[in-house]
């Protein structure tokens, strides 16, 4: 009886230390347009006209790590009345509410460092910053040549400790969480490759589409560092999605949002 005792206890303990990651998912804001056409498509070719920011914690059993960060956090309030933009709770509030602050994070990556993927970026000075070196150099030192940087969300990271991609990145070392580079929206946009035990793998589309029509039509918007250089990246994506037999969100799909379970709720 010992034996089975003493065994099943061991089991136990290794399938604890192996547990995958848990996804959380966070309503950042939303954003509305009433001309889509700066996304590089027609008016005509979609009715969709609001896009939903979302902000996710990666929970893993070697750390904690935020993959984007939402709108500004001096947006959060009501609602107003035909307001293009909104942020109802921010990420700091939503946090505390599953009893994680931002001090508990270990890592930050952001998809790339447009003003609504960084919004509460200073907050999260602490956490080590996973970013890709041209998109460092981007934010960091010439901000002023893409006008949707915003350095004031992100000056608190300047002093923070940082680790300088020049590609993909195994963020844990054990492939379930993995930085995918992407450039061609930003100088070093990249995406998220997640390995979920239950759900499966999944890859987090950053802003390598907008829209639902974009991946369909493979349109690039028109503020794009480089138009070519997003068609490379969306087919290496699609490639890497298929290989991997994984589900992909488009971060910004509003329909996508309302099929998911937002936190507290998470998937693994």
């Amino acid at each position: 009886m010992r034996k089975i005792l003493v065994a099943t206890i061991t089991l136990l303990f290794v399938s604890a230390a192996n547990a995958g990651p848990k996804l959380y998912i966070f309503d950042c804001g939303h954003l509305s347009f009433a001309d889509v056409s700066n996304f590089g498509i027609t008016n005509e070719e979609t009715d969709v006209r609001e896009l939903f920011v979302p902000c996710y914690l990666i929970d893993h059993p070697d750390g904690k790590m935020i993959w984007d960060a939402g709108l500004p956090l001096d947006m959060v309030g009501p609602r107003q009345a035909d307001a293009t933009s909104w942020y109802e709770e921010s990420i700091i509030d939503q946090l505390a509410a599953i009893g994680v602050s931002p001090r508990d994070i270990d890592y930050t990556a952001y998809s790339h460092f447009h003003y609504d993927h960084v919004g509460a970026a200073n907050e999260f000075a602490s956490a080590t910053l996973l970013i890709q070196e041209t998109e460092y150099h981007a934010a960091f030192y010439d901000a002023e040549s893409n006008p949707v940087f915003r350095p004031p969300l992100y000056t608190e990271l300047a002093n923070s400790t940082k680790v300088l991609l020049q590609g993909d990145h195994d963020v844990f070392g054990d492939g379930s969480v993995v930085i995918i580079s992407a450039p061609g929206h930003t100088p070093g946009h990249q995406v998220l490759k997640l390995e979920l035990e239950n759900f499966g793998p999944l890859v987090l589309s950053g802003d390598l589409y907008h829209f639902e029509v974009s991946r369909m039509l493979r349109r690039t918007p028109v503020f794009n560092t480089d138009a070519a250089e997003t068609l490379r990246s969306m087919n290496r994506v699609e490639v890497l999605t298929q290989e991997a037999g994984a589900t992909f969100w488009i971060e910004h799909s509003l329909e996508l949002a309302n099929s998911l379970n937002l936190s507290p709720y998470y998937y693994d």
